[in-house]
């Protein structure tokens, strides 16, 4: 008797997730009903599984091949609380805790607080994979998270495994030292003020961050 082939649960929501490319970026184009949007990046968007205190994580198609290097970056951070927990992954996808909270980045666009003590566990935790012999890469202000509770996640491990040494969180950090910290600093940025600022970073226009 031939042997039937079952999908899993998450396969069958995977397979939901259509995209198309629009413009100079990827979009949803289509996705089932129990899959709530929350993030979109450069390689992949975010689904909170309806019910569940877990997201989906789908890479577009010229990025497939990301989902296993980072579900086995996820697998060496396994233990260490400054990172989500992966429950499940497969080709294109990866299965991991829901974090609720504030990126540091929507933190300076409401004029939420990034305190000193933020900072520090940021140091913990890029200190704990390196113990876990990581290189903790591509660290910028929408993948650092302070949750409801006022602790600090860490999210997008996917470049943790570069091997050129990368300056971004020791300039974030000088940044907040130097600037964000002072009285006369705002706290609140106009996105569109952050958006020049980091393309302006990005070209090593910045005379603090050449």
């Amino acid at each position: 008797m031939k042997e039937v082939s079952v999908m899993k649960p998450t396969q069958q929501l995977v397979r939901s997730v259509l995209f198309k490319f629009e413009g100079k970026s990827w979009v949803v184009e289509q996705k089932d009903a129990r899959l709530q949007l929350v993030g979109q990046g450069r390689s992949a968007c975010v689904f909170r599984i309806a019910g569940t205190n877990r997201v989906l994580k789908v890479f577009y198609p010229p990025f497939v091949k990301i989902a296993q290097e980072e579900a086995e970056i996820y697998q060496q951070l396994a233990g260490i609380s400054y990172f989500p927990t992966l429950h499940e992954s497969g080709e294109g996808y990866l299965v991991i805790d829901y974090v609720e909270g504030f990126t540091f980045y929507t933190c300076m666009a409401t004029g939420r607080r990034v305190t000193e003590a933020h900072i520090k566990e940021v140091d913990r935790a890029l200190q704990g994979a390196r113990e876990r012999g990581l290189n903790p890469s591509d660290i910028h202000l929408q993948n650092l998270i302070v949750t409801l509770d006022g602790s600090v996640k860490l999210i997008d491990v996917a470049r943790f495994r570069q091997k050129k040494k990368c300056q971004q969180w020791s300039h974030l950090k000088k940044a907040f030292y130097q600037l964000y910290q002072k009285r006369y600093v705002p706290k609140k940025w106009p996105v569109r003020v952050m958006r020049i600022v980091a393309e302006l970073y990005k070209k090593k226009r910045l005379p603090r961050f050449r």
